[in-house]
């Protein structure tokens, strides 16, 4: 087990969340503390932490707390020793499906990208065109 324990004040920092995220995280079940101090607070490992950087790199291609959590499941059986080849390959299935997903949500990412610098060029035409009229006028 990691030796390192961090209060969740130093992991929200570390990881770039809030303090009511991971907590929000906790009750939903996606991330449990490693444990608690004598004074009661939480205490997070490298393994939460890196739990953490996971569940905030998969919200922004729109993946849900359940998905989040089927996912990190899969993670967590593939880990297990007690695996056999059936389940191991269940299991790899459901990360490719993971995989396939994730590539589809950046392909529709990047197309609202592309999306939205049209619209800036757009824009700084519109802009330029009615600054030059302001201009003969």
């Amino acid at each position: 087990m990691d030796a390192v324990r961090m209060q969740i004040g130093e992991v929200a920092d570390q990881v770039g969340l809030s303090l009511r995220t991971i907590r929000f995280y906790e009750e939903t079940g996606l991330v449990i503390p490693s444990g608690r101090s004598v004074g009661g607070f939480r205490l997070y490992s490298e393994s939460d932490v890196s739990r953490l950087q996971l569940i905030k790199r998969m919200k922004p291609l729109g993946f849900s707390v359940e998905e989040i959590g089927d996912f990190l499941g899969v993670l967590d059986n593939l880990a297990s020793s007690d695996l056999d080849s059936v389940e191991r390959t269940a299991l790899l299935a459901r990360l490719d499906d993971v995989r396939t997903s994730v590539d589809e949500r950046i392909a529709s990412l990047v197309a609202k990208v592309e999306q939205a610098g049209e619209f800036a060029v757009q824009l700084t035409e519109v802009s330029e065109t009615s600054r030059s009229r302001l201009g003969r006028g």
